[in-house]
């Protein structure tokens, strides 16, 4: 089948390149002639796992196709997704401009009976305003429906080609079928398609990530009440987690959430809340953990070293929000790195991906170091702020003698405290004791 995929980012890419993939001819449209133009010659502008290699395959095959041409797009087309961004406002609530704008696009190019599905994450109603705004333009029947994604930056490749479940948001029968057929290759394991209403499908995708914000609080909650009661986050975990009820997935205690999804997500699902006069109290205190377990590590640290950390240098491993990604929004180290800064410290950091990335947002404020060890030289202390693979079995000898002081600050749980303390390492982590 030809399908159109109306936005080329993060979303749009790898949902198209997955579709061609599974065999339809896909047409990625956007208007960044520069995004379009490296994806032509097989180049990503983001780094994803596997994706540059399925790009480049069906690039080279012929169904994949990157265009900044809409209408043509359109017109070769049955079903477009619509996958552009939904950035979020000042009062927290989605801006939808760029949604509408591709549903009018859309609609000025179709040719015969098309399927509207709009992939982007909206707040609940967006589908009947899109549907409003493409009857005014079109010439033809147009079916608008919901198709939201549930990607994980790292693993989007893996969680699109093998879904725990598709959601389809659909009010016709006709769009239901197409629709089904087209994603029956990635739930060959009996997987479900979830059919619904649209409204139902587009706040099945804001509870789920507002759920696992919500774990991610509580989990950290927790691991605070541990330090102070004297308990072990890990133990509590795993008896928490071996519960059939609740699950050991998001139970990880951390330095708090961040990426383009669960902050936004949180924000749009409270915002829409009070919309329709509704404290969602429990959202509320969720977001409000997480901006204070942001903080945690710099807190530590000054306890360490002092208010004043003037003179003092930290080495940063990890700067994106989470392995397997480059994607900085929101991540706890933006918080923790101006918080070292503020109290006049220097950093030097670095991060398997992140670093161009980083670069635009500190400038020439830290230092940037293509190695891990590298980062160390000079440092008084190891802070660890992502939980990528390479940190995990480190050097401890290398670590402690490049260090001034043999301190490590992990906000990710990453070592045994009994270990450390065997190695003569001071050593911070997140609901259990320092040793």
């Amino acid at each position: 089948m030809n399908i159109a995929v109306v936005g080329s980012g993060y979303v749009g890419l790898v949902s198209g390149t997955c579709y061609a993939e599974s065999g339809n001819e896909v047409f990625c449209v956007d208007i960044n002639e520069e995004r379009i133009a490296q994806l032509c010659e097989g180049k990503i502008p983001i780094y994803e796992p596997g994706l540059e290699e399925l790009v480049r395959r069906n690039l080279n095959e012929g169904r994949l196709h990157f265009t900044t041409d809409i209408t043509e797009a359109i017109k070769q087309s049955m079903v477009s997704y619509i996958a552009v961004g939904t950035p979020m406002s000042s009062s927290g609530a989605a801006d939808l401009s760029a949604i509408f704008k591709a549903a009018e696009d859309i609609a000025k190019a179709i040719t015969g009976y098309h399927i509207v599905a709009v992939k982007s994450t909206v707040p609940v109603g967006t589908n009947d305003r899109v549907r409003e705004v493409v009857g005014k333009v079109a010439k033809h029947r147009v079916d608008v429906c919901s198709v939201p994604e549930f990607l994980k930056e790292g693993s989007a490749i893996e969680d699109f080609m093998r879904p725990d479940r598709v959601v389809i948001g659909s009010l016709s029968e006709q769009a239901t079928a197409i629709l089904k057929e087209i994603h029956s290759p990635f739930v060959r394991t009996d997987n479900p398609i979830l059919v619904m209403d649209p409204r139902s499908a587009e706040l099945t995708k804001y509870a789920s990530n507002a759920m696992l914000a919500m774990r991610i609080s509580f989990i950290n909650e927790m691991a605070n009440l541990c330090d102070a009661v004297g308990a072990d986050i890990n133990a509590v975990r795993r008896g928490l987690g071996t519960d059939k009820r609740i699950g050991p997935s998001f139970l990880f205690p951390g330095v708090g959430y961040g990426g383009s999804c669960f902050p936004k997500d949180v924000q749009a699902v409270i915002h829409t809340a009070g919309e329709h006069n509704l404290d969602f109290a429990l959202l509320r205190a969720a977001e409000a953990v997480n901006a204070r377990q942001k903080r945690l590590i710099p807190a530590r640290v000054k306890q360490h070293f002092g208010e004043n950390l003037a003179g003092r240098t930290f080495a940063i491993w990890g700067l994106a929000f989470k392995p397997r990604t480059d994607d900085m929004r929101e991540a706890p180290s933006l918080v923790v790195i101006e918080e070292l800064l503020q109290a006049g410290a220097k950093c030097r950091v670095h991060d398997p991906e992140a670093l161009d990335n980083a670069r635009k947002i500190f400038g020439d404020r830290v230092t940037y170091h293509k190695t891990n060890y590298e980062a160390l030289k000079d440092a008084d202390a190891l802070l660890i702020l992502t939980e990528w693979n390479q940190f995990r079995h480190p050097n401890f000898q290398r670590i402690k003698a490049e260090l001034k002081e043999p301190v490590i600050f992990d906000g990710r749980n990453l070592y045994d405290p009994d270990l450390m303390k065997a190695l003569e390492l001071r050593y911070y982590s997140v609901g259990r004791h320092p040793v």
